[in-house]
C-alpha cells in the first residue's frame, strides 16, 4: 500500500512538471522567437533523440499551451520535423543551466518575406505569419523575456523578380519586429539559405543581402550553413544537417549577445 502511494504521488509530480511551468522569476524564463520558412520549421525525419525532453527546455505549442520541448516544434504543415530550434535551445541552455529555454515555433514553410508584414496573408496555409507570429510572442512572453529571434528564410525569394529587393526588406522585418516588442537591441539571428541544387543564380544574391543585413546591424548575426546536407529533396536540411545548424545558431547567438 505504502509503495502505491508513493507511486501515486511520483506520476503526480510529474504531471504537475510538465503541466504547467515552474514557480521562477521571469529573469530565469528565456524566451526565443523561431521564425521563417520550412528550413526553420524543419523537414527532417525525427529520430528517437528528438524526443527526449529536457525539463528546462519548453515550447509553445499550437495550443497556445507550454509543453515540453521536442520535435516537431513547429505545425505550420503535417510535414513537419526536425528543425534547427532543438538544438539551438539546448546549446543555449548549457550555457546556464539554471535558466528555462522557452521556444515560440512560428515559421511557415513555403513563404516570401513578403507575407512576413502585418496583414499580409499565407493562402496556401491559410495563416497570416507575421501576425500570428506577434500575437503568439506576445502572449508568451508574459511568461518570461524575449531573449533573441532566430530566422531562416529567403529561399521563396530566390527569383529574378523579389532577389534584389531582399535587403531592403529584411531590414524592415527586423525593424518591425524590434518595434512591436519595443527592444531594439534584441539579438536578430539570420541563416545563410543553401542552394543543394548549385543551379539557382539568385541564391548568392539573397544570400548577400542576408550577409549585409547582419553585419551592418547592431545586435545581429550571421550563420553559415557551409557542409550541411538536404534530406534528399535539394530543399530541406536532413535531421543531422537541422540540428548542426541549431548549434551554429546558438554560437551566434551567443556571440553577439
Amino acid at each position: 500500500m505504502k509503495k502505491t502511494g508513493s507511486l501515486f504521488f511520483i506520476i503526480l509530480s510529474c504531471q504537475i512538471t510538465f503541466a504547467q511551468l515552474p514557480a521562477v522569476s521571469k529573469k530565469k524564463i528565456h524566451i526565443y522567437l523561431l521564425a521563417g520558412q520550412s528550413n526553420m520549421a524543419g523537414r527532417g525525419v525525427v529520430e528517437p533523440v528528438d524526443t527526449i525532453t529536457n525539463p528546462h527546455i519548453w515550447m509553445f505549442n499550437k495550443d497556445e499551451q507550454w509543453v515540453p520541448a521536442k520535435d516537431p516544434l513547429h505545425f505550420d504543415k503535417p510535414v513537419a520535423g526536425v528543425g534547427p530550434g532543438s538544438s539551438f535551445a539546448k546549446e543555449i541552455w548549457k550555457q546556464d543551466t539554471t535558466a528555462f529555454i522557452l521556444l515560440v515555433p512560428c515559421a511557415v514553410g513555403g513563404t516570401r518575406i513578403d507575407v512576413w508584414k502585418p496583414g499580409a496573408y499565407d493562402s496556401a496555409t491559410k495563416t497570416h505569419p507575421y501576425d500570428d507570429a506577434i500575437r503568439r510572442a506576445k502572449k508568451a512572453i508574459l511568461s518570461g523575456e524575449l531573449k533573441g529571434i532566430i530566422w531562416h528564410q529567403g529561399e521563396s525569394d530566390c527569383n529574378p523578380a523579389l532577389s534584389g529587393s531582399y535587403e531592403n526588406k529584411l531590414r524592415e522585418l527586423i525593424q518591425r519586429f524590434r518595434t512591436e516588442f519595443n527592444q531594439p537591441p534584441v539579438p536578430f539571428i539570420m541563416g545563410e539559405i543553401a542552394d543543394f541544387k548549385g543551379s539557382n543564380k539568385e541564391t548568392p544574391i539573397v544570400n548577400l543581402a542576408i550577409r549585409t543585413v547582419a553585419t551592418t546591424t547592431p545586435h545581429c548575426g550571421f550563420v553559415t550553413v557551409t557542409g550541411l546536407l538536404d534530406k534528399g529533396d535539394q530543399i530541406h536540411f536532413n535531421s543531422a544537417s537541422a540540428r548542426e545548424l541549431g548549434k551554429r545558431y546558438a554560437a551566434v547567438f551567443l556571440s553577439v549577445k
